[in-house]
């Protein structure tokens, strides 16, 4: 490694790049200092790649630390698990289950929960255990609650945060219903993406108090939401920025395959046959697919991609009654589209998208959401509350 190396390669290289990026605040810091990243990473890891999606290749501690420390202490998330636990080896998984957060999102999310000195906090979502025991240094490990679902995480978590000095209280169970006995609670921070902030949990927490969570859309697109529980029981507030979170576990949904959209025939089968002028690659980035994820309901995409660079936009509907292809190709200004049931879903995205641009284009901090303690009813709106984003019909 040379000097550069080593020093990027460090607790304080990482320091000095998150606080430049302005995500390590001052009074964060000394819990960073306090808490190194390494404690809480295993010797096996596959990091997050520096552009783009995806994970690179496994590093191994026990044959590269050098590499091994480098990933730890750069700004990438660290798959630790896949497939729940039911993948074993250095290859890939199919589904990333369980990652130590890219730090600058951490930090971020962290900033965002407002700590006061001495805050009573529920996590929900320990993970490798990062979090709850920056947490414990910041406000004290008797006011830390963190609950994780899987147990083989949350044994290990467990070794970690108690080898790093701290004890507090984890719970093995569904942090979609919180933890009542630990009630009330001044913050909660969450660390999966939801599809639906649960309703129980919010009536766990004081009034004032704050949830900040990565939210995301059936349609794909996802942002950290902070939510203020009000009076009434309600939770209300801004989003602060993107995310990509894994989804929390009891909130994954299992996608039916397109044959079954298809009826047995062969493609298109009984799709309708235009064309459209709104390409696939305008639709494509986060930001406009949170924007169309906030207007649609139960439909999401799935790119097929080919060896030319050109691919297939698949929309499909969640009730398994209607799907849409659009066939994008590099150079061309109009694509061939079919649509096929009593839902044409191209159309809606297209409405859906069409409606953000001509607001302007709005950013992730104009978009704000509102949940009924009661109900659970979830209401996205823009810019202020009084402003409900209204639904394609």
């Amino acid at each position: 490694m040379t000097e550069h190396d080593v020093r990027e390669a460090s607790l304080d290289g990482l320091a000095s790049r998150l606080t430049e990026k302005g995500t390590l605040s001052s009074d964060w810091l000394p819990a960073f200092k306090a808490v190194p990243r390494e404690l809480f990473v295993p010797d096996l890891m596959w990091p997050g790649r520096t552009k783009g999606m995806g994970q690179g290749e496994a590093i191994d501690r026990t044959e590269d630390p050098e590499a091994w420390m480098r990933a730890v202490y750069s700004d990438v998330s660290l798959t630790t698990q896949w497939d729940d636990g039911q993948h074993s080896g250095t290859g890939k998984g199919r589904i990333p289950t369980c990652s130590n957060s890219q730090p600058s999102m951490v930090f971020s999310m962290l900033n965002a929960l407002e700590i006061q000195d001495r805050s009573r906090v529920l996590e929900i979502g320990t993970g490798t255990g990062w979090n709850a025991a920056l947490l414990s240094e910041r406000v004290g490990q008797g006011n830390v609650v963190s609950v994780e679902v899987d147990e083989e995480n949350a044994k290990s978590a467990r070794e970690r945060i108690e080898s790093a000095g701290y004890h507090p209280t984890l719970i093995v169970g569904d942090g979609f219903e919180g933890y009542r006995e630990g009630a009330p609670y001044d913050r909660v921070l969450v660390t999966a993406a939801l599809t639906e902030v649960p309703h129980r949990v919010i009536g766990q927490v004081r009034t004032g108090g704050v949830i900040v969570a990565p939210y995301a859309t059936t349609y794909g697109g996802e942002g950290v939401v902070q939510l203020t529980v009000q009076r009434d029981g309600s939770a209300v507030g801004h989003f602060v920025g993107s995310s990509a979170f894994m989804r929390l576990r009891q909130q994954r949904r299992k996608r039916r395959h397109v044959r079954d959209y298809l009826g047995g025939k062969p493609w298109p089968a009984d799709g309708v046959k235009s064309m459209t002028t709104v390409s696939p690659e305008e639709v494509g980035d986060w930001l406009p697919m949170f924007a169309i994820g906030l207007q649609t309901q139960g439909v999401f995409p799935w790119a097929e991609q080919y060896d030319d660079g050109s691919y297939t936009l698949w929309l499909r509907d969640a009730a398994v009654t209607s799907w849409a292809t659009v066939d994008y190709e590099p150079g061309r200004d109009e694509f061939d589209l079919y649509q096929s049931g009593p839902r044409d879903l191209w159309d809606e995205v297209v409405v859906a998208f069409l409606h953000w641009d001509t607001m302007g284009r709005p950013e992730f901090g104009r978009f704000g959401l509102t949940v009924d303690g009661e109900t659970g009813e979830h209401t996205p709106w823009l810019d202020h509350p009084s402003s409900p984003v209204r639904l394609v019909s």
